[in-house]
């Protein structure tokens, strides 16, 4: 950037160091621990698969002979809503985590609520 010139004339060159900020007293970061989320992601995998076999198992038994058109829309519907389910429990739990691990922290159960990403 050394070599460019200003846009504007009128507006100084940009500073080079960065900017100096108070450090922030509080929690690092509220994500919850990288096992928590392998774990999560393997129960959203396990119970999609456990909600294919299921729907697989619900459209062979109503559908008779040999179409297999019923049977995949059982098991990508049975898939999707046990995944979408379990996904839905997982990311309660994790955001949950991450509070409680703020509340722990700082020792003040408001502070979960004060400190929202932006």
């Amino acid at each position: 950037m050394g070599g460019w010139p200003a846009y504007d004339r009128g507006v100084p060159p940009p500073d080079s160091t960065p900017p100096t900020s108070a450090p922030d007293p509080g929690v690092e970061s509220a994500l919850p621990p990288t096992g928590a989320r392998w774990l999560a992601f393997a129960a959203i995998v396990i119970a999609g698969i456990c909600g294919a076999l299921i729907g697989f198992a619900v459209a062979d038994l109503q559908v008779e002979g040999d179409d297999g058109l019923w049977k995949g829309v059982g098991l990508v519907v049975g898939g999707v809503i046990a995944a979408g389910g379990v996904a839905i429990v997982a990311v309660l739990v994790l955001r949950a985590m991450g509070e409680w691990r703020i509340i722990e922290q700082t020792g003040d159960p408001a502070a979960a609520r004060r400190r929202r990403p932006s």
